[in-house]
């Protein structure tokens, strides 16, 4: 009876280090789709701040010749 509790509580701990390593892969996955996510949409928003004006800038009515 002891020998099949070890041997359930050894399968358990198997059980356990496998959901452990798999966890840590999605924790990891999901950071850096947060990271790729940032990049792809906020550093466009920022570029914008700094192009939507200059591009603005030359199309002013003074240069349009109205």
């Amino acid at each position: 009876m002891e020998q099949e509790i070890l041997r359930k509580i050894e399968e358990l701990e198997k059980k356990v280090e496998a959901v452990y390593q798999s966890s840590e892969k999605m924790r990891k996955y999901f950071l850096w789709t947060l990271i790729i996510t940032a990049v792809v949409i906020i550093l466009p928003l920022i570029a914008m701040i700094f192009v939507i004006p200059s591009f603005l800038s030359t199309y002013n009515p003074t240069n349009l010749g109205l």
